[in-house]
C-alpha cells in the first residue's frame, strides 16, 4: 500500500511531496479503468480530501491523497540506482555509486516474494527475473496499444517490476486515432509518442539488464546465485568481463519482448475485431489495415471499434446498399475531425476492400460460432461489444469530474461512486 501525495519522504528530493486533488482524481479513476479493461495496473482503494491544506502549482490547489495498493511498487529504476550507469546524477547527491551487493539482496527478494519464480535454493536467478519481468511488460503495453492508452512518461521509475501500469500522470486514452500523438505536452521530441511505447518498455529493460549484467555473468561463470559480498575482491577486469557477458544477452532479451508483445497484442486486438481463430496474416491484412483506415480518415479510435460491432457480411451486397451507406456514415460519424472529401480513394471503397477481406475473416469463423447459438452473427456482436467498451475516460470526462469534485466534494463523492 502506498499513500500517493502525504508529503516529504526521501524519496520526494526538493519537492513537497503533495498532490493536488486534479491529479489525484486522474490517477484514482484511471488505475480502476484501466483494471476494467484487463490491463495490468495498481489499483486504487481511496481518495482524501485534504480542504485545509493549499498547494501551490500553478495557482493555488487543495491537497489529496491516493492511497493505491500493489503487489509490489518496485521499479526498475530501483535496480538502476544500485548499479546506476556512468553519468547518473541525482539531485543533491551527484553520481550515485553502485552497491552490488544491496542489488543481490534486492533481487533475491524479488526473485523469490515479488515475482516468485519456479528458481531453486542455490540457483541462478538474475536472468530469469530479467525475463519474466520482461514478459509481464511486453503484456502491459500489449495492452495499451490495444486500447489506445497513452502513459506519458515511461522512465524507469515509472516502469514496475511486475509488469503494472503505475504513477498515473499526464496520460490519456486515444480519441481521434493518431499513432504519433503526444499526451503529455512537455515531451517536446515525441520521446513517449503512442506509436513508440513498445520501443520505450524495451529502452527500460535494456537499463534493468544493464543493472544486472555483472550478476548474470557471475552467474554464469559459475553456475549459482551469487553469494553476500559476491564482488569483493574480484579483480576489476573480471568484473567487467563478467558485466560484458551479461550484456550479451540483449537481443535475446529484445526478440522475447517483441514475441510476446505481438502475440498479446495481436490476440486482444482479434478479440476486439469480434474473431475466435488465429491466423498468421491477421496483423497485416486486417489489423494495420483498418487502423491506416482510421488514421486516414481521422476518425475516433474507441468508437469506431464500437460501430464495426455492427457490421455484418450481407452489408457488402449489392441488396444491402443502403444499409452499406448508413454503416459507413455511422463510422465516419465517430469523429467530428473525419474528412469526407480529402482521402485520394472514394471513402467507400477505401472502406469496402476492407471490409471484403474483413467479412471473409468472419465467415471462415462461423461454424465456431454456429456451435454455441444459431444467430451467430448476433453472438459474434454481444461478443464484440463486450471487449469494446461503450465508455472511455476521455480527457473531458476527466476535466467534468475534476471541475465537481472541486467545486463541492459532497456532489463530488457521488459522481466518482459512479
Amino acid at each position: 500500500m502506498q499513500l500517493k501525495g502525504a508529503g516529504r519522504t526521501p524519496f520526494s528530493r526538493s519537492a513537497d511531496g503533495l498532490a493536488v486533488v486534479r491529479s489525484s482524481v486522474r490517477e484514482y479513476l484511471c488505475a480502476e479503468a484501466m483494471h476494467a479493461l484487463g490491463v495490468p495496473t495498481t489499483r486504487s482503494l481511496a481518495l482524501t480530501h485534504l480542504p485545509t491544506l493549499p498547494v501551490l502549482r500553478e495557482r493555488v490547489e487543495k491537497a489529496a491523497i491516493v492511497t493505491r495498493v500493489a503487489p509490489s511498487f518496485i521499479r526498475i529504476g530501483s535496480f538502476q540506482a544500485l548499479n546506476p550507469p556512468e553519468q547518473m546524477f541525482f539531485l543533491g547527491g551527484g553520481q550515485q555509486s553502485a552497491d552490488l551487493d544491496a542489488l543481490r539482496i534486492l533481487g533475491e527478494y524479488t526473485a523469490k516474494h515479488v515475482l516468485r519464480l519456479d528458481v531453486e535454493e542455490g540457483k541462478p536467478w538474475a536472468k530469469a527475473l530479467l525475463m519474466e519481468c520482461a514478459r509481464r511488460n511486453a503484456l502491459m503495453v500489449a495492452g495499451w496499444q490495444v486500447y489506445g492508452f497513452m502513459h506519458g512518461v515511461i522512465n524507469t521509475d515509472n516502469v514496475s517490476i511486475m509488469g503494472l501500469t503505475i504513477d498515473y500522470g499526464p496520460f490519456a486514452f486515444m480519441d481521434v486515432y493518431d499513432s504519433a500523438h503526444i499526451c503529455n505536452h512537455s515531451d517536446d521530441t515525441g520521446r513517449y509518442s503512442f506509436k513508440l511505447q513498445p520501443t520505450m518498455i524495451i529502452f527500460a529493460l535494456r537499463a534493468l539488464l544493464s543493472a544486472l549484467a555483472p550478476v548474470i555473468g557471475a552467474e554464469n561463470s559459475t553456475g549459482a546465485a551469487v553469494a553476500a559480498a559476491w564482488h569483493k575482491d574480484i579483480a576489476e577486469e573480471d568484473l567487467s568481463a563478467w558485466t560484458k557477458d551479461g550484456l550479451s544477452i540483449q537481443q535475446e532479451m529484445e526478440s522475447y519482448i517483441m514475441t510476446e508483445f505481438l502475440n498479446e497484442y495481436n490476440k486482444l486486438m482479434r478479440k476486439r475485431l469480434g474473431l475466435r481463430t488465429e491466423r498468421d496474416n491477421d496483423f497485416k491484412e486486417i489489423i494495420e489495415p483498418f487502423l491506416g483506415i482510421l488514421e486516414q480518415r481521422e476518425l475516433d479510435y474507441s468508437a469506431a471499434f464500437r460501430a464495426l460491432s455492427r457490421f455484418t457480411p450481407q452489408l457488402l451486397q449489392s441488396a444491402y446498399s443502403l444499409q452499406f451507406e448508413m454503416f459507413l456514415q455511422s463510422l465516419d460519424a465517430t469523429s467530428q475531425c473525419a474528412k469526407p472529401d480529402e482521402s485520394t480513394e472514394a471513402p467507400a471503397e477505401l472502406w469496402r476492400r476492407w471490409l471484403q477481406k474483413f467479412a471473409d475473416r468472419i465467415e471462415e469463423e462461423a461454424d465456431e460460432w454456429k456451435e454455441h447459438d444459431v444467430d451467430w452473427l448476433k453472438a459474434r456482436e454481444k461478443y464484440m461489444l463486450s471487449a469494446n467498451p461503450r465508455f472511455v475516460l476521455r480527457q473531458w470526462v476527466l476535466e467534468e469530474v475534476i471541475k465537481k469534485v472541486e467545486a463541492d466534494v459532497v456532489s463530488g463523492r457521488r459522481v466518482l461512486a459512479k
